[in-house]
């Protein structure tokens, strides 16, 4: 059994859980997130908290895996309907920058044609200016935690940062290894 599958998942006043055969559903005071049960295991709730459990006659490895991720995957439920989740990614290079249009971000990026990206439901974005620059940090927020991933990973990808310059789209704080170029090998 996976040491972090047995705690229990505690549930914070205002936070209800329920669970119907396979599906788990959590209500919180920011929204409501659904999740499927993996096989081999099995949640309960217990005093207002959830406990994971593996089934018996569950294969030992499948079983283990699962316990620990359902027990992650529960308390990143319980967190997002509660606190909610953020990711920030900063825009650097020259006229690299972001705007909003309804549920579309458009973001230049040097381009010939500015790229669009339709956010999926759930999500709020913001387009911040930061230290003088225009447009260019993006703050990604919501409750479910992998879509919040999911999306700021898919818009990084777009333009990953390049190891000479550094510029593309970076998650804030990440830094960036930097090659030294031709000029620095002699």
């Amino acid at each position: 059994m996976s040491r972090i599958g047995r705690k229990p998942v505690q549930l914070p006043t205002g936070v209800e859980a329920t669970i119907d055969g396979h599906e788990v559903r959590v209500k919180g005071p920011k929204g409501e997130l659904r999740m499927a049960v993996p096989p081999h295991v099995e949640v309960s709730s217990d005093n207002r908290s959830l406990v994971v459990g593996v089934l018996e006659g569950a294969p030992p490895r499948q079983g283990g895996a699962m316990h620990g991720l359902t027990r992650s995957l529960l308390n990143n439920m319980v967190e997002g309907v509660t606190r909610g989740y953020r990711k920030s990614l900063d825009l650097i290079g020259v006229g690299y920058r972001a705007k909003l249009e309804g549920r579309k971000i458009i973001l230049s990026l040097g381009f010939a044609q500015p790229v669009a990206v339709t956010l999926p439901d759930g999500i709020s974005v913001e387009v911040k200016d930061t230290a003088g620059q225009k447009e260019n940090q993006i703050i990604l927020t919501g409750i479910d935690k992998h879509l919040i991933g999911q999306i700021a990973a898919d818009l990084r990808r777009l333009r990953p940062p390049e190891p000479y310059k550094g510029k593309g789209i970076r998650y804030t704080g990440e830094r960036i290894r930097q090659k030294a170029g031709k000029a620095g090998a002699r």
